[in-house]
């Protein structure tokens, strides 16, 4: 029992302190911080909102709408210090 115990905090451990990259998947983003829902819907990356869940990479899906590698970066800076 302890050792599950402690299986599962260095889990919840790693999984809160979570360093988001642009490889990092937007469903790992999104289990991460549901918020971050928001943000990236008003940056016209729609993820489970709209109710079509995203799959693949943060780069991935801004590319997808258009986004050039600066503004890609500058997703993930604001989403590393909002969450």
């Amino acid at each position: 029992m302890v050792i599950l115990y402690g299986m599962i905090n260095d889990y919840t451990d790693k999984f809160n302190h979570m360093e988001i990259a642009k490889e990092t998947t937007i469903e790992d983003i999104v289990n991460h911080s549901a918020e971050a829902v928001r943000y990236l819907s008003e940056k016209g990356i729609k993820c489970i909102a709209c109710g079509e869940p995203i799959w693949g990479t943060l780069e991935e899906a801004a590319k997808e709408k258009g986004f050039d590698d600066a503004a890609i970066e500058g997703f993930v800076k604001e989403l590393r210090e909002r969450y």
